[in-house]
């Protein structure tokens, strides 16, 4: 395997949002044998450092489910792949015909700037946030987004992506990658996989020699072009089913340490 990817929250991260110290040392490793590494996440720009600092090397970050592939150590967005705006606005469009209490919001600039119709609720560690506010929709509609978040008040996750999905269909990609029944959305053809086949490619490195982690179906399409494709343990049980391989241990206890110790010999 000469590339290593992996999903950050569930897989990377801990629940406390740390990365363990036995987990930095194995990429430390990894980065001085000459492995590839690169972070594929549905996390915004915004939300990267306080992961990237931890880990301590330089990688390229696959923000906004690939929307964004980012370069932390110039703060360079090297290759980007939004919504255009025509697109979204049509997006926009038929959702709210198909779910009229949906409420967006959009990731601009790989997700450096937020805005939200007033209605979609915004977590609190990002209430006051600088690069984060309230819009009408018809603003909202007016730029490209790296990807759109779909609500529409208490949903089952996978059933209201299904939904949208449907919705979507040959528009854009419908995808969620957490239990809070949000959908995001990114252009058609747009995923983690596209992404990093991508950067892949500029290391001349094959799908074969890929190992990627996840644990939500966001990663699917990422663990499914890959060589090998890593489920978590704790992982979603459609993202289990799919991958070629299952950590023995959870995000919280080191899962893909463990798994990259036994593939690496280290």
């Amino acid at each position: 395997m000469k590339l290593v990817a992996t999903d950050l929250d569930g897989t990377l991260v801990r629940n406390d949002r740390t990365v363990s110290p036995r987990t930095v040392a194995v990429f430390q490793r990894l980065h001085d044998a000459g492995v590839v590494i690169v972070l594929v996440t549905g996390r915004p720009i915004r939300w990267i450092f306080p992961v990237y600092s931890q880990l301590g090397i330089p990688a390229l970050v696959i923000c906004a489910n690939g929307a964004a592939t980012y370069d932390p150590g110039t703060d360079t967005i090297v290759h980007s792949a939004p919504l255009e705006a025509d697109i979204l606005a049509e997006v926009c469009t038929r959702l709210r015909a198909e779910v009229p209490e949906v409420v967006f919001a959009v990731e601009r600039d790989g997700g450096r700037q937020m805005r939200h119709e007033p209605g979609f609720p915004v977590g609190p560690w990002e209430a006051d946030h600088e690069s984060v506010g309230p819009a009408p929709l018809a603003e909202i509609l007016t730029r490209p987004a790296a990807k759109l978040l779909v609500r529409a008040g208490v949903q089952s996750p996978d059933e209201f992506t299904a939904r949208v999905g449907a919705c979507l269909t040959g528009l854009a990609e419908a995808t969620n990658s957490s239990s809070s029944g949000m959908v995001e959305v990114s252009a058609a053809g747009v995923t983690k996989a596209s992404a990093l086949a991508r950067v892949a490619r500029t290391h001349a490195v094959d799908a074969a020699e890929v190992i990627a982690f996840g644990d939500m179906p966001n990663d699917l399409p990422m663990l499914t072009w890959a060589g090998r494709g890593v489920a978590m343990t704790n992982g979603h049980t459609a993202v289990r089913a799919a991958a070629s391989d299952v950590t023995k241990h959870s995000n919280e206890d080191d899962g893909v340490a463990e798994y990259l110790e036994r593939v690496f010999g280290f």
